[in-house]
């Protein structure tokens, strides 16, 4: 062989395994590195938005559902006449052309044009036969009931990172209620173009949970009429009403007015979004005065039969006069009688009595100063201050709830333990949640503390059940029934002193006394044809009671 021969041969050779030993590389090192590039050049990855969890009342009618929504995206490089393009989607779609124009000038393979589009608007934009746009189905939220729950409920909007729950359940449950992401493989042809009607390989996606309440339908519409037609006969700025299971902790209502529409929120003033039944903190008057009296027996400083000796006339404390609501004084007045007139004078007494420390420790443990827990968004509570940081004539206006602040739903939680043989109990408003795995995973009642003993608890429940029938409001009150309870008119407290023609008016109370199913505060914010409670929030109660009481087959008792 001679050399020319000899070095062709050793070049085939060296090629042979330079070509094999690349080869082996790319096909078998590399294989999978290739796979992806390959897959990438034909697939895009898109984000798959799962099903948020619907909301429902204890006979799970929706309060909040989904609707079947599109989003109409376009193709601009496959768009021929875009001037033509966009004059039809505006006009069909209502959106400013400006912005369509804007949207199809793009160079790009994909881009949004409008979310939230119905079916009739999508058969529309087909029926144009409209190249290079097609459809992505979406869901958004739907409020059967409109603005009965809002304040309850919350609503869902948009942020950078998607949609997001705001305030009330919506914002509490938010994680629960949105699911989890999954991801799409989205096919392109050759030429990198979406192939509109191929998505492969869904994975990852889980539907959100759904919420069943404790909320009854009935109850709460019951509650949001009889407050709005109060909140216009007593020419009132607003209004709220607390209705509670008192021995489960669960929540059958809460209703607030003026409202909002969940559906447009972008159209009412942000101070309207907040839940005022959680988040508003106001003085609580008259009403606070069962839980004083309700220490003061439970510690037995005073008995239902106990005789007030200060009861005669106004006092003094710190330079300041202490006087009754109405100027009248009872002389050796008993308990009974101090919460029947709502003696503020006989509630001093009582204080007296109890001590700051021993006082603030009963208030701890009927839940004042803290928030209860309940699973709604936007909850606030002011904390009570130390022993030593109140003054003789605070701790005096202390026992007729003056000069201290509290959330309704912290009232609410501490009178409802006088219906429940003294154990405070947790409130929540969602009963169970369902997973897309049609799992159930039950909330059970929780008892959060027991302030009271439940001797103490029904003392108490026959002083308030005389307060009803013997008190200011007692026209009002349903016949047959016996009902616990206590007005309230609070002045509200304006650049350092209390104006008295501007009221907060109040009822608290529980129905039927001897075995509670519902325990009910409604109060009417700035009454103008009455400033009592006993002429505004207590015809409300009533009625809503006269209505729960027939709703629940509960057959008059006297």
């Amino acid at each position: 062989m001679t050399a020319r021969l000899r070095f062709t041969f050793i070049f085939i050779i060296f090629c042979f395994f330079g070509i094999t030993s690349r080869l082996f590389y790319w096909q078998v090192v590399k294989a999978e590195d290739l796979s992806r590039l390959g897959q990438s050049q034909y697939d895009t990855f898109i984000k798959l938005t799962p099903k948020r969890g619907e909301i429902k009342t204890s006979d799970r009618f929706s309060l909040v559902a989904n609707k079947v929504s599109f989003l109409v995206f376009a193709n601009p490089k496959e768009i021929k006449d875009k001037k033509k393009t966009a004059d039809t989607l505006s006009s069909i779609l209502h959106t400013d052309i400006a912005s369509v124009s804007g949207f199809l000038s793009l160079d790009r393979f994909w881009v949004p044009i409008k979310s939230g589009v119905d079916n009739a608007t999508k058969q529309t934009i087909e029926q144009a036969k409209v190249d290079g746009v097609g459809f992505e189905q979406q869901s958004i939220r739907f409020y059967p009931e409109g603005s009965m729950s809002a304040h309850l409920t919350g609503f869902v909007g948009e942020d950078d990172g998607g949609f997001k729950g705001y305030f009330g359940l919506e914002g509490y449950y938010d994680r629960q209620l949105r699911g989890k992401a999954g991801i799409a493989v989205q096919i392109k042809d050759a030429l990198g173009r979406p192939i509109l009607s191929k998505m492969n390989d869904k994975t990852g996606v889980i539907d959100g949970r759904n919420l069943v309440l404790s909320i009854d339908r009935v109850v709460q519409f019951t509650a949001e009429k009889r407050l709005k037609d109060g909140v216009e006969k007593y020419q009132a700025a607003g209004g709220m009403v607390g209705i509670m299971d008192p021995k489960t902790g669960n929540i059958l209502a809460m209703v607030s007015y003026p409202s909002f529409d969940q559906q447009e929120f972008w159209k009412f003033d942000e101070g309207l979004y907040k839940n005022p039944f959680i988040s508003n903190l106001y003085e609580p008057g008259s009403t606070f005065k069962s839980m004083v009296m309700a220490a003061g027996i439970d510690s037995s400083v005073v008995k239902p039969e106990t005789k007030c000796p200060i009861c005669a006339k106004s006092i003094s404390i710190g330079g300041y006069e202490i006087r009754t609501w109405n100027d009248r004084y009872y002389p050796n007045s008993t308990m009974v009688d101090v919460i029947k007139h709502s003696d503020n004078i006989g509630m001093v007494y009582v204080g007296s009595q109890l001590g700051i420390n021993r006082l603030l420790s009963y208030l701890h443990k009927f839940g004042i100063g803290a928030q209860t827990g309940i699973d709604l968004q936007g909850e606030v509570a002011q904390e009570l201050r130390g022993a030593d940081r109140w003054y003789p004539l605070d701790a005096a206006t202390l026992t007729f709830g003056q000069g201290i602040s509290v959330t309704p739903i912290q009232l609410l939680d501490a009178f409802s333990a006088i219906a429940n043989d003294g154990k405070r109990m947790e409130p929540h408003v969602v009963a169970k949640i369902e997973t897309p795995d049609d799992q159930t995973i039950l909330i059970p009642p929780k008892v959060l503390e027991q302030p009271i003993s439940p001797t103490t608890a029904k003392v108490m429940t026959e002083i308030l059940v005389n307060a009803v029938s013997n008190g200011e409001a007692k026209w009002a009150k349903p016949k047959g029934y016996r009902i616990a309870g206590k007005t309230g008119t609070a002045q509200i407290p304006i650049a350092g002193h209390y104006d008295p023609n501007k009221t907060i008016a109040s009822f608290i109370g529980f129905a039927p006394a001897d075995n509670p199913k519902f325990a009910m505060l409604v109060i009417v914010d700035r009454p103008t044809t009455s400033i009592y409670g006993s002429e505004t929030a207590a015809p409300i109660f009533f009625d809503i009671a006269k209505d729960l009481l027939t709703y629940y087959s509960i057959s008059p008792t006297e």
